[in-house]
């Protein structure tokens, strides 16, 4: 007992009142273990939740973030005090350099109370489908404390800082909604007989497995203009794809030509009618 209590004695170093022995080095790493199996109890419980049905996956992602981050920061408060760090004295202490800092980090500072609050509130969560300023489309692949990920349907990873998530003006396609409506436009010639067109839309939508053809939300045409060369005509239609619903929108518009050129429907090319008068122009001397 005497040599256990000697090697747990046994300081590593040693400045005023910074003090750090073996004994300090197994509750470190003790605390570091139990913080592992909190984690891994914290996710299984969770998990456990979203698996019968209480708690939705994407909320999940976003507690089990946010509660990572509050352990490490207490694991790491509790480590200085263990080697005698004194945290009232180490925020007054650098109470002055922050303030000098305070400037140039204001941006950083400003990212991570956007990521606490993006994690707190859960208005984007992982696996939201977001547009950002600019047109830019991509799933939300990671939410860290000062950024997140953003994989567009090209593949591209981008980097965006949080903040933009709360100042700026962005759409989460996914947000309170399983069903998101789009539309695709075509144009058909002025000898068409409407309720045809409106007859092979419809049909069209509800052949294509990614349009929902529900009673709530079934596709539906509009005739939305007498254009120049052509009558206009919109299929609206409500589907989960929203990630690739270009592909979606590209095979709605694929089969809508096939099924017009089967029953004779022309899709016009514009066109103008130039319309002469005869007569005497006189002469140009």
């Amino acid at each position: 007992m005497n040599k256990l209590k000697e090697i747990l004695s046994y300081t590593f170093f040693e400045y005023k009142s910074f003090h750090f022995d073996v004994a300090d080095a197994f509750f470190i790493l003790v605390l570091i273990v139990l913080t592992k199996l909190l984690l891994l109890f914290v996710r299984s419980v969770i998990h456990k939740f979203v698996k019968s049905g209480k708690l939705d996956s994407r909320n999940s992602q976003s507690f089990q973030l946010l509660f990572k981050y509050v352990l490490y920061v207490v694991v790491f408060v509790v480590i200085l005090e263990i080697i005698g760090v004194k945290i009232t004295i180490l925020l007054a202490g650098s109470a002055a350099l922050l303030v000098g800092l305070g400037l140039g980090l204001q941006q950083i500072f400003s990212d991570i109370i956007s990521g606490i609050f993006l994690l707190v509130e859960g208005s984007v969560k992982i696996g939201d489908i977001m547009e950002l300023d600019g047109g830019i489309i991509g799933k939300v692949n990671e939410i860290n404390l000062r950024t997140s990920e953003i994989r567009t349907r090209d593949g591209i990873v981008i980097i965006v800082p949080n903040h933009k998530f709360i100042v700026e003006s962005v759409v989460n396609w996914s947000h309170n909604a399983l069903l998101t409506r789009f539309q695709i436009t075509v144009g058909v010639s002025y000898g068409s007989d409407p309720n045809k067109v409106k007859e092979i839309l419809l049909q069209c939508a509800a052949e294509n497995t990614e349009v929902s053809n529900n009673k709530i939300s079934k596709p539906n045409v509009r005739l939305v203009n007498f254009g120049d060369s052509s009558l206009d005509f919109q299929l609206l239609f409500w589907s989960k794809n929203v990630f690739l619903i270009e592909n979606t929108k590209s095979d709605l518009r694929f089969a809508v030509v096939q099924k017009f050129r089967d029953n004779g429907i022309e899709i016009p090319f514009p066109q103008q009618d130039l319309h002469v008068k005869s007569g005497n122009l006189g002469k140009v001397v």
